[in-house]
């Protein structure tokens, strides 16, 4: 029976976070986004992530997207450093057409920092990428 349900693999969508100036409280922060850039638009998007190492374990945080048009890119949320000692967790589903995607992006503790910053597709910023 399982290898009768077939997973289709995700491609061309990430996840990505960006340290960049906020205007209005005069600060670097940092904020994960995720990336479509695939030709077709991606609907009813539901992102989970949480944080957690061998003691501890953030709270849960849960995100609905409607729509991600095609190449283009949403704010997922605001993410205080002291995260960045944890491992991070992105869990994303989304329908592409009537097809439903899963993956799980894991973002390693200690690699979202300053020296790991790359070019990010789509946006014109650099940050932190994970495929």
């Amino acid at each position: 029976m399982k290898k009768d349900i077939k997973i289709p693999k995700v491609t061309d969508v990430y996840i990505a976070v960006v340290n960049e100036y906020n205007d209005i409280y005069k600060t670097q922060d940092w904020n994960a986004y995720i990336i479509n850039d695939k030709d077709v638009d991606l609907e009813m998007i539901l992102i989970v992530t949480s944080g957690y190492n061998e003691d501890k374990i953030t709270s849960t945080f849960r995100k609905k997207l409607e729509k991600l048009p095609a190449k283009s890119y949403a704010k997922i949320e605001l993410m205080q450093e002291n995260l960045f000692a944890l491992n991070n967790t992105f869990k994303v589903s989304f329908f592409e057409g009537n097809i439903m995607y899963d993956k799980t992006f894991l973002f390693r503790k200690n690699t979202i920092n300053l020296n790991a910053l790359q070019p990010i597709p789509l946006m014109d910023v650099k940050g932190v990428l994970m495929k």
